[in-house]
């Protein structure tokens, strides 16, 4: 295995084309074929990136064009953005969850000359947007599309492409070379948590630093031997650094999840060493490990706790445990923490946590089952990694130290601020956004924070986020959401007030915990139907009079309302990367919010 030195590497297509050739047959890219995992090498994927590049110069894609990507997480996906770049192209990538709406503002924003779609399903939409676009002249599509319209967009099938360059003798690995490390690799589009996307344009040089600042967090747990599973969205720079350049940059192995819904078995069969996850799912895989527990109950739910127990003490203090405790936690480690990180593949060196704040006890709870997951934070416009946990120094109410070469210092008013090559070239086509959000160079993140004794960063809201009380007290909405949705009862759940005397909230009931409750009570198990249930309010209000005694005065929730649906990617209430869209969900029920002050 090969790790290369991404501070020598000129641009993004050459790392990959170097360590191609130092892989050579060696397995890469994984996907389920016929329900099995099946291997793409790194000469086969460096040779299907050529034919594609060179497929694209045929379509008259020149330099700094930009070609759209509209794709589920496969092998197909790497290839496609590598290729688009090594053409001299600007990769946009974009969520398969997409509206018509959606796809057609960034074709429009980006003016794409052309799309990249991988099955028919999102080519309905994709081909709708292009259809309505000034500026796409072609779609490249990797499996068979049912036209049963004509369209402004001419069709091209992948295997076709991939077949006729092969005989076209352009030097892609030579082409590539000519890219400077400054110039736009990329341009992400923001999952819009408030308002209308922004293309956010990310140079070689910014990837690259992100992919040497992850070198060093993970360097001691191991660098060499590596298996990714990917399955959070790559057109998120989250993934799109942490599952696609990175893994690139030290020779691992990539699979692919088939889905969410598939993850737990994906895991098993896929053994990942690394894996990066929002804390949504970890919230999520927390609440089942625990129902399950709960309900075997008996021998095996104390010593579940007993595991729990030790393991959060020796993290606290490893000399803290007695002698008998150090037997006992050592038994209690073969007995039930090496059953859990089976069913997570067992061999997870770390999993990471990004693109939201993690609260500490679900951090804390998986450390003490022998599963080490180390916090970062990053903006989509940093590339995005400005700093993380140290698998030596884990502070789970941190997001760790900036990564080497990346400045972070506090701004008067609280905010973080990041400076270095990390940073994007600006937002597309928006100089006003850009100008807002880099002023002398440093990226005003948006974010409110401070530094420890240890120079550990804590991000303790979001300055837009924050809500500022009638009485003038600032209050971080995300810290008393964390706490409601550490309960079982709670899924989810947002709190509002500013400018008001008290706080009150919105909450979405545990879809499993309302069903056994709904049962019990003789009730219709159906959300919409039980937002006025008197019964089903009280039972939630016991809930939330159980969290307020832990809060001050300031952050308890005095009244509440209940959601006629989960926040979910599908009524547009969450990105895809599982972040409450807070305007959105303003916009749906701010006049019942309101209501509770009357």
């Amino acid at each position: 295995m090969t790790v290369i030195n991404t501070k020598n590497c000129k641009n993004v297509v050459s790392m990959f084309f170097e360590q191609a050739e130092a892989q050579g047959e060696r397995p890469f890219l994984w996907a389920k074929h016929d329900g099995k995992y099946r291997p793409m090498s790194w000469r086969e994927t460096a040779a299907q990136i050529s034919a594609i590049a060179r497929a694209l110069r045929k379509l008259g894609i020149e330099k700094g064009d930009r070609v759209m990507l509209v794709s589920e997480n496969r092998p197909e996906w790497l290839i496609s953005e590598l290729a688009i770049i090594a053409a001299g192209a600007i990769a946009v990538p974009a969520y398969t969850t997409n509206t018509l709406d959606d796809h057609t503002h960034i074709l429009t924003n980006s003016e794409a000359s052309g799309m990249i779609i991988s099955t028919a399903k999102l080519a309905e939409v994709a081909l709708a947007a292009a259809h309505r676009s000034d500026t796409a002249r072609f779609a490249i599509v990797m499996e068979p599309v049912d036209l049963k319209q004509s369209l402004n967009v001419e069709i091209h099938k992948w295997d076709a492409l991939v077949q006729r360059s092969q005989s076209d003798h352009l030097n892609i690995i030579e082409e590539a070379a000519k890219l400077e490390r400054t110039e736009t690799a990329c341009i992400i589009y923001t999952s819009g948590t408030g308002g209308k996307p922004k293309g956010v344009m990310l140079s070689h040089g910014a990837v690259l630093h992100n992919c040497n600042g992850a070198q060093h967090v993970l360097h001691d747990l191991g660098l060499e031997k590596n298996r990714f599973l990917s399955f959070l969205p790559l057109s998120h720079s989250y993934e799109h650094m942490g599952g696609l350049h990175f893994p690139v940059s030290i020779g691992a192995e990539i699979y692919y999840a088939e889905g969410i819904e598939t993850l737990g078995v994906n895991m098993v069969e896929a053994h990942p060493t690394f894996m990066t996850a929002v804390p949504r799912l970890y919230e999520t895989m927390h609440a089942r490990i625990m129902r399950g527990i709960e309900q075997q109950g008996g021998m095996k739910e104390k010593m579940f706790r007993k595991t729990l127990e030790l393991g959060l003490k020796y993290h606290e203090d490893p000399k803290s445990l007695t002698f008998g405790e150090r037997i006992l936690n050592a038994l209690l480690d073969k007995l039930v923490r090496k059953k859990v990180r089976g069913r997570f593949g067992g061999k997870l060196k770390a999993m990471i946590s990004g693109g939201a704040p993690l609260n500490p006890d679900i951090g804390e709870f998986f450390q003490a089952l022998g599963l080490t997951i180390l916090q970062g934070y990053g903006l989509t416009e940093s590339a995005p990694l400005i700093s993380a946990n140290m698998p030596d120094n884990v502070k789970m109410h941190t997001v760790g130290t900036p990564v080497p070469d990346t400045e972070v210092r506090i701004a008067d008013d609280g905010e973080i601020l990041a400076r270095g090559e990390l940073l994007m070239n600006g937002y597309w086509r928006n100089e006003k956004a850009t100008r807002e959000t880099i002023i002398d160079g440093w990226l005003h993140t948006g974010d409110i924070g401070m530094f420890d004794e240890d120079g550990c960063l804590h991000i303790t809201d979001r300055k837009k986020d924050i809500i500022v009380n009638s009485g003038g007290d600032n209050i971080a909405p995300q810290r008393i959401e964390g706490f409601l949705t550490l309960e079982t009862e709670i899924s989810q759940a947002m709190v509002y007030g500013d400018k008001r005397s008290h706080l009150v909230g919105l909450i979405v009931p545990d879809e499993v915990w309302l069903s056994e409750w709904c049962k019990s009570n003789a009730k219709t198990n159906d959300i919409a139907q039980l937002t006025s249930d008197e019964d089903l309010r009280s039972a939630v209000s016991e809930v939330i009079s159980r969290i307020n005694v832990n809060l001050s005065n300031v952050e308890k929730v005095r009244k509440f309302i209940i959601a006629d649906e989960p926040f979910t990617i599908d009524n547009e209430q969450m990105t895809p990367t599982m972040k409450v869209r807070r305007h959105k969900i303003k916009e749906i029920y701010g006049e019942r919010l309101e209501s509770l002050y009357v």
